[in-house]
């Protein structure tokens, strides 16, 4: 009997982890044009991001659907540290942008998660014609 007890209680732990899990994460978003972008660009482009970012685990998964660009997708990174209006460095690339929508995930290290959610990482999709940025959107909660 106390073995049957054991494993419901397990089963129970479990699947009260499992429930909870998702509920940890922390929704973000962007909405990426032109106008974010620094300089500014003509683009007639627009995307979001939706992302999902776990603190005990550091994963942050992401959604980033585009559309209307000059032409296809060369490259997608977060960038920062940096502030809306302000260029940052490449923090993380964003692989197979190539398509909309890209979706993908990346565990990040202590100092990427901070700026993070300090709101200091933004997106920008880059094409041939705009090898800087086409469409940008800074990271919010």
């Amino acid at each position: 009997m106390s073995k049957i007890r054991t494993m419901l209680a397990t089963l129970a732990l479990g699947a009260a982890v499992a429930i909870a899990g998702p509920a940890f994460a922390e929704k973000l978003k962007a909405t990426l044009d032109g106008k974010a972008e620094v300089p500014a660009t003509t683009s007639a482009g627009k995307g979001t991001a939706d992302l999902d970012y776990d603190a005990a685990t550091k994963k942050l998964s992401w959604k980033v659907i585009y559309s209307g660009l000059s032409g296809p997708a060369t490259a997608a990174h977060f960038h920062g540290p940096a502030a809306a209006g302000a260029n940052g460095g490449v923090a993380l690339a964003i692989p197979n942008a190539a398509k909309s929508p890209v979706e993908g995930s990346a565990t990040l290290t202590d100092a990427q998660a901070a700026d993070l959610m300090a709101g200091k990482y933004y997106i920008n999709i880059h094409t041939a014609a705009n090898p800087a940025g086409e469409i940008r959107g800074q990271v919010t909660k």
